[in-house]
């Protein structure tokens, strides 16, 4: 099994197969959203919101999503503070990370997601969304905008080589 920690994006890349997806995690107290890279891993697409439930389940869940998608690696949004720290559910992500690591040799990397579902929200918001609508929509879409924003670096990293 991989390290029991997470990876930077460049080791991230660096571990991927060619044509291998991504799948970006929006990891929130009582659901997961997703998302899915193209296998070019230029776009990202909302994939799906899962309610969550114990660790176990919830990580059995993921990976066979990512088994099911041909995923070679997760990005999981992590919460960072707006002033750059790291608050109780940073932690709680980071061990989340660190936990489903143990069980998968899946790269796993962890990208600042700060602002993500306040984006997200004025987006639906803009579009005159229903308040139900966006509970339904939000956290499938933050882990796209998460997992969109991880592309664009990779891509200007591997354009910049």
């Amino acid at each position: 099994m991989a390290a029991a920690r997470a990876l930077s994006l460049d080791d991230l890349a660096d571990r991927l197969a060619p044509g291998a997806r991504l799948i970006g995690v929006d990891l929130g107290s009582k659901t997961i959203g997703l998302a899915l890279s193209d296998v070019e891993r230029t776009i990202a697409s909302p994939l799906k919101t899962v309610k969550r439930t114990k660790f176990q389940n919830d990580a059995n869940r993921l990976l066979a999503l990512c088994a099911e998608h041909g995923a070679g690696g997760l990005v999981i949004g992590l919460p960072v503070n707006m002033d750059g720290t790291e608050g109780p559910r940073a932690q709680s992500t980071r061990a989340f990370a660190r936990n489903l690591s143990r069980l998968t040799d899946l790269p796993i990397a962890l990208w600042d997601e700060r602002l993500s579902t306040a984006a997200v929200t004025r987006m639906l918001l803009a579009a005159d969304a229903s308040r139900a609508r966006r509970a339904q929509l939000v956290d499938k879409l933050a882990a796209a905008y998460i997992l969109q924003g991880a592309l664009d670096r990779l891509s200007a990293q591997s354009g910049a080589g």
